[in-house]
């Protein structure tokens, strides 16, 4: 079994689960492209980093946008791994970066995440929390949970956001 990221629920609200996500590392690569092919240019150099370097894959596969057409795509590190015992990604367009614990709402979704698809997640995801009165306070991470080769009916998707909690 693939190890996830490390979480706590904290509250639910309706569909929407509130979760403390522990503090993990991540590696990343920028990407600039459309949400459609994000993904899959990115990937290639994270999994060839993880391979290289004999670390286990973990879920999920995360992207974040940070620009027009610019997006963060992520490995989260196995629990327990730092900055200071990771490889360093020589040569690679990948980097590592400390991901501080925080808390955050996420909404699952089974399916394909098309462009269509996550911005209606968030758009419901954004919804429940304006309801809740809970503030959001960062950007949208689509997390990505299956391989590309399992069916759509079977894949395991969320969209979170970072939120205020008290």
């Amino acid at each position: 079994m693939t190890e996830q990221q490390k979480f706590t629920v904290l509250d639910r609200i309706g569909a929407v689960e509130v979760r403390r996500y522990d503090a993990c590392v991540f590696a990343d690569v920028e990407v600039r492209a459309d949400f459609t092919r994000a993904g899959n240019i990115g990937f290639g150099p994270l999994v060839s980093y993880i391979s290289q370097s004999n670390i286990a894959m973990t879920a999920p596969v995360v992207l974040e946008p940070t620009a027009d057409e610019s997006w963060i795509v992520s490995f989260v590190m196995p629990a327990g791994a730092t900055l200071e015992r990771l490889p360093v990604p020589a040569g690679s367009r990948v980097t590592l970066r400390d991901e501080p614990a925080h808390v955050a709402a996420a909404l699952r979704f089974a399916g394909f995440t098309s462009e269509a698809r996550v911005t209606t997640k968030e758009a419901e995801l954004r919804s429940a929390l304006a309801e809740a009165g809970i503030a959001v306070t960062g950007a949208l991470r689509i997390a990505r949970f299956d391989p590309p080769w399992k069916p759509g009916f079977l894949r395991h998707n969320e969209v979170v956001l970072p939120i205020a909690w008290h």
